[in-house]
């Protein structure tokens, strides 16, 4: 079974029946470079949602397949009903999240409070598959690991603003050179602290990828502290550069 070609003829057909993500795009795959194996591949699927291969694999070809089926299973799986926004999906969601917050059910009225907002979030995604909800969430989730959400309720931004904002807006290079810059004067502040949460997140999406499960905040995370490194190191050369003209003026060359 070429599950390549299946899971790509899956993504063309919603699309043909104008059933895809307002962030249309192809089945993209990457491959981490490595001298050897076990080899990595990711794919990303219209949307953003990313997987990646769980077994270990002998070839880029095979870690590729063996990502593209778990992104298959999981395409698959995102069509049934018990996967779409319902009320009934909604009020159970939030008696989970009541249950594991130990939170009051009366909180799900009040957008002011996290289950609150969260409650919002879903009704204004009613009648969206997982996936889509989720594509929302992932900004949503990089906005509090990057503190940016903690310094918009410091403006006294109500969760209910803060949502309406960023559900028009999608996660692109955009957004991410915001985080980087973020991450940078994160940096000025604590040196260090981005190859500390570079770390983490390297640690924490091996894990997730081994154990089957979706990618994309950690890939983004990495994907947003790689950027804000490079732009450091690239800031520094450009310095070194500068201070050796310099010398080289004051010396008569």
């Amino acid at each position: 079974v070429n599950v390549v070609a299946i899971l790509q003829e899956f993504w063309e057909s919603k699309q043909k029946q104008k059933a895809v993500f307002p962030s249309e795009g192809t089945v993209v795959y990457e491959s981490l470079s490595s001298l050897g194996p076990p080899f990595v591949s990711y794919v990303t699927l219209p949307g953003g949602s990313c997987f990646g291969n769980f077994q270990n694999c002998l070839s880029r070809a095979e870690a590729r397949r063996d990502a593209a089926k778990v992104a298959l299973i999981n395409s698959l799986f995102n069509e049934l009903p018990c996967r779409r926004i319902t009320k009934d999906f909604i009020m159970e969601s939030i008696r989970e999240a009541v249950s594991s917050t130990s939170g009051n059910f009366k909180d799900a009225d009040d957008p002011s409070t996290s289950i609150g907002a969260y409650h919002y979030m879903l009704e204004s995604n009613i009648g969206k598959t997982m996936l889509e909800f989720q594509e929302l969430m992932i900004i949503f989730q990089l906005l509090h690991w990057n503190g940016s959400l903690k310094a918009l309720r410091e403006t006294k931004c109500s969760r209910q603003e803060v949502i309406s904002y960023y559900s028009q807006y999608s996660l692109d290079e955009r957004m991410r050179s915001h985080m980087a810059l973020d991450w940078i004067t994160k940096e000025q502040e604590s040196p260090g602290i981005i190859s500390q949460e570079l770390q983490v997140a390297l640690r924490e999406l091996e894990e997730a990828r081994k154990a089957g499960q979706e990618l994309r905040f950690y890939k983004e995370k990495k994907e947003i502290l790689s950027l804000a490194l490079s732009q450091i190191y690239s800031d520094q050369a450009t310095s070194f550069s500068q201070d050796d003209q310099m010398g080289l003026a004051l010396h008569g060359y």
